[in-house]
């Protein structure tokens, strides 16, 4: 059965490909200092060389002792003063926005003592006090899109900072160069173009998107203060309510003790910590008594919770899951590897339990087709039940054709393959990694588990991360310590949590399993776990469990209209920044 590129699979691609521009624009954010120390302190350096700089090219026989203290004194006054009059009142962001704007000022005045070099001219105040409206133009951009300041107010906080320091900087007498003709001409255009740039900007996501600066301070706020309801209060607005389902294989014991269970929800975690589901397979590991793998199902950015408020409702739902089949049986694991596809496959009686893998190559999001496909497959071999993982263990790129198609012979042979295999007793044994109190920035809650299926002295492990995918090899790595030492690890697959993002400074935006804890370090961790999970090991039997909820859900088109509105600033902005330099090379020219 070969794959077939249908309206829902180009949908899904091109909301995975908005997703992947999502976090590319969402990597200028980055741009900020990690700490808001480095920008007081650079602030406070760029102010002293600016100083320095008038003193030196500009203003003879002035006292630096004295006015230099004043101008930092005036410097750290006004960062607080500003972080007042911000919607959230957040004093690093006053720091940011202070060391960035001293910069271009710095910045302005070097361009005019060259420029004054280059054209053998007189150095003059003029470039002091065009880099002064330039400092205040910016502020005005700043405070508009990311502070949450009105236009109206952000036009009169724009001088506080900037004129105070001039004016404690140069000499009373000097003042007239404010108001040139020149340089008013110069400045107010340099401030027009920011207003301007603002307007317009903040309208390039509608109709559907308000306010794109908004948007912006709710990003903001959600990964600086850990604060997601105003990001999720936009996200909202174009959710919509849809079915969800959700799997489970509940193992017990013969005495109904030792309950641990295999869940698969058609859920995607997201879209980034804290908003909505972002930690959902922690949530629901935690709902689960922690005694469970929480699977990664076949499924995109779409089906994102919005809210906090859905997580609880889904989570709520989940208890009403009503059994469908029980048994007492297993076959032993078969593996199935075409090219880079890599599937693994265990039957419980009648259903089918898939694992799906391009490692270590990796991949984006299995889509949905692939699992259309499978699930017809499994149907035409009279399977009641086909659970499809995606494994999320290697980091790659948006899926290929050639790899889809070879996933899904891999799943049709593995398919073939467990109709034949011989079913055993049910032997299982479980463990985690909480008795071993591990803590690392790319594993969230959930933390290590791992289950052991026992058939006539061959024991065959599975393993789980709470983690957002692999660092390409490290899944190979774990597996081949552990045959080391006599353990046998078929697979291992992570659950894609999205509260791994929290506080990451990277271009992918979150940790992946194995980019911060050596491998080394995990393998042992793994192996640790599996020994206990063996000594664990008892009979027992399996129900599967089918539920559905009625929830929100993100759905497609809200990561297309983020994407464009976040495209469309990024053009103005660039056409604006070409304007602006052209206005400053411009004053450069006509001023000598």
């Amino acid at each position: 059965m070969g794959y077939r590129t249908t309206s829902s699979s180009v949908n899904i691609m091109s909301d995975s490909n908005d997703i992947q521009n999502i976090h590319r624009r969402y990597t200028l954010t980055l741009i900020n200092p990690a700490s808001f120390y480095v920008s007081l302190c650079g602030s406070i350096a760029v102010a002293s060389i600016i100083s320095f700089l008038c003193f030196n090219n500009y203003i003879q026989n002035y006292e630096i002792l004295y006015h230099l203290p004043a101008v930092v004194g005036v410097l750290l006054a006004i960062q607080y003063l500003d972080s007042r009059f911000t919607k959230h009142k957040e004093y690093s962001k006053s720091l940011h926005m202070s060391f960035f704007g001293n910069t271009l000022w710095l910045i302005t005045i070097v361009g005019g003592i060259i420029g004054s070099a280059i054209l053998s001219k007189e150095s003059t105040l003029f470039y002091v006090a065009i880099g002064m409206f330039i400092f205040s133009s910016f502020r005005i951009g700043i405070m508009t899109t990311t502070l949450g300041v009105s236009m109206k107010k952000a036009c009169v906080l724009c001088f506080i900072q900037p004129l105070a320091m001039f004016l404690v900087l140069i000499p009373i007498e000097m003042w007239s160069v404010l108001y040139d003709v020149q340089s008013l001409a110069f400045g107010i255009a340099f401030l027009a173009v920011a207003v301007v740039w603002s307007y317009f900007t903040n309208r390039s996501g509608l109709p559907v998107i308000k306010s794109t600066h908004k948007l912006l301070q709710a990003y903001l706020q959600s990964v600086s203060q850990n604060d997601p309801s105003d990001m999720e209060s936009i996200i909202i607005e174009t959710s919509k309510p849809s079915n969800i389902s959700t799997s489970q294989i509940r193992f017990s014991t013969n005495d109904d003790k030792n309950d641990f269970r295999m869940i698969l929800p058609d859920l995607h975690p997201g879209p980034f910590h804290p908003v909505g589901g972002s930690d959902i397979p922690h949530k629901i590991y935690k709902t689960m008594n922690s005694s469970a793998m929480v699977l990664h199902s076949i499924s995109d950015h779409s089906l994102n919770l919005p809210s906090q408020q859905d997580v609880q409702d889904y989570l709520q739902e989940l208890s009403k899951s009503h059994v469908s089949t029980k048994g007492v049986t297993c076959t032993e694991p078969v593996t199935v590897q075409i090219n880079k596809a890599h599937v693994v496959g265990i039957r419980l009686d009648d259903t089918a339990l898939l694992f799906l893998s391009l490692s270590p190559h990796g991949m984006e999001d299995v889509p949905i087709i692939i699992k259309t496909e499978i699930e017809q497959i499994a149907k035409n071999r009279n399977f009641q039940h086909a659970l499809i993982v995606d494994t999320h263990n290697a980091m790659g790129g948006e899926i290929s054709q050639e790899d889809s198609q070879d996933l899904l012979t891999a799943a049709k042979n593995v398919l073939d393959i467990l109709i034949t295999k011989t079913n055993h007793p049910l032997q299982y044994g479980y463990a985690n990694s909480q008795s071993l109190n591990i803590q690392s920035n790319d594993l969230a809650g959930g933390g290590i588990g791992m289950l052991c299926l026992t058939f006539d002295q061959k024991k065959y492990f599975l393993c789980w991360a709470d983690a957002n995918n692999m660092e390409n090899g490290v899944r190979e790595k774990i597996i081949t310590h552990l045959k080391n030492n006599g353990c046998e690890l078929v697979e291992m697959f992570t659950s894609d949590t999205h509260s791994t993002t929290m506080g990451v400074r990277n271009r992918n935006g979150y940790h992946e399993l194995g980019s911060v804890t050596k491998p080394e370090r995990l393998a042992n961790w793994c192996l640790s776990i599996a020994k206990q999970a063996e000594k664990n090991t008892a009979s027992g039997k399996f129900e599967i469990l089918e539920n559905s909820a009625k929830v929100r859900v993100m759905g497609t088109g809200i990561f297309e209209h983020l994407s464009r509105a976040l495209d469309n600033s990024l053009k103005m902005t660039q056409g604006f920044m070409v304007l602006c330099t052209g206005i400053f090379l411009l004053s450069i020219f006509l001023w000598f």
